[in-house]
């Protein structure tokens, strides 16, 4: 255990070294920015029609705009897992620094566990940034804080674990760019399938989303962020079964219990390619 938190740990003060993190950051801030600015021109209009609209109408709104920013944040957070971590394994292994690695007392498995972990406790920390902060850019505009923010909060973070450790798993078998395109393609594929399963259930037809159902068990991402949106959505929302960022057909306890099988899977699978692996 004291060597796998001591991978951790290098790996965490390696990652912030790299200049994609500091880039990400500065993107991430400069989000934070011009969403803040965007949200208080639309606070301000809100307050100034507050004669007109009802307050149900006004938290309507600001739900909406916090759902949009979170949705945002997903996206770029489940980029960073990717793009930070795709290489991992497998840019080591291309380029040999690995076996400075291999060659000390240390087990293969202890290695990736170190590197995961490590790369979970940065993403973590990216994500809190910048999700907390549209939370808080929300809350001190307008007073306004989403139902089961935690959950939601937490559910986000869990999808950003899904395509780090699925990154994991590629990078312990194939190159670096097979493993991208491989990752890409699966959330590519989750995403299209889940708004064209969002579709589907507007337009009440079972082949359609079942399509949306089928992508979610190649890669459960989307159905976790669909999950994550629901939870935090108004009770308008809700009880209208409709919005640009959730879907009337809400994943179940079930869907979640195989997004979190899925995960440990994958972990499993990496641990076991890199320990079988040919360095």
């Amino acid at each position: 255990m004291n060597t796998t938190l001591t991978m951790a740990s290098l790996t965490f003060r390696e990652a912030s070294r790299r200049w994609i993190l500091w880039v990400a950051l500065l993107m991430g801030v400069l989000f934070l920015i011009v969403y803040s600015v965007g949200f208080r021109e639309i606070h301000i209009n809100i307050q100034n029609e507050s004669g007109r609209l009802p307050t149900l109408q006004q938290t309507e709104m600001y739900n909406f705009m916090l759902m949009a920013g979170l949705y945002a944040v997903n996206f770029l957070t489940v980029m960073m897992a990717v793009l930070s971590a795709v290489d991992t394994l497998s840019g080591e292994i291309a380029s040999g620094t690995i076996h400075t690695l291999v060659s000390k007392p240390v087990r293969r498995w202890e290695i990736v566990m170190g590197k995961w972990l490590g790369f979970t406790a940065m993403l973590l920390l990216y994500l809190l940034l910048m999700a907390g902060g549209v939370m808080l850019i929300v809350y001190v505009l307008s007073g306004y804080t989403a139902p089961n923010a935690l959950r939601g909060l937490a559910l986000m973070g869990f999808n950003c674990l899904l395509l780090l450790t699925v990154s994991f798993m590629g990078g312990a078998t194939l190159s670096t760019l097979a493993n991208g395109a491989l990752v890409f393609g699966l959330y590519g594929v989750a995403f299209i399938g889940g708004w064209i399963e969002q579709i589907g259930s507007f337009l009440n037809n079972q082949t359609v989303i079942n399509i949306g159902i089928v992508s979610s068990l190649l890669i459960p991402s989307e159905a976790i962020w669909k999950r994550a949106a629901y939870e935090m959505q108004s009770p308008l929302v809700a009880a209208l079964g409709y919005s640009p960022f959730t879907a009337r057909t809400v994943p179940s306890a079930l869907m979640m219990a195989y997004a979190t099988l899925y995960l440990l899977a994958a972990l499993a699978l990496a641990l076991y390619k890199f320990q079988k692996r040919d360095l």
